[in-house]
């Protein structure tokens, strides 16, 4: 099941702060993307990675909306 999080209009902390929460109902190995327009949020989501383990799988930016898979660690 893909799993889908519009964060946009949302300003730092809250689109990884609610990443962390949908997070939490996800399996090991199952994927969530993340649509963001806050720019300072390449650099949350790149630390929230590598604080949590979760795997940042893809990250992009198109027309000012950034798009983030994130992969849920094991």
């Amino acid at each position: 099941m893909a799993t889908t999080l519009d964060t946009k209009g949302l300003n730092c902390p809250l689109p990884v702060l609610k990443a962390k929460k949908a997070m939490k109902d996800l399996a090991s190995g199952e994927r969530i993307t993340v649509l963001a327009t806050d720019p300072s949020s390449v650099k949350d989501f790149e630390a929230f990675c590598q604080a949590t383990g979760d795997r940042l799988v893809d990250s992009s930016e198109e027309n000012g909306v950034f798009t983030y898979v994130i992969e849920k660690a094991g």
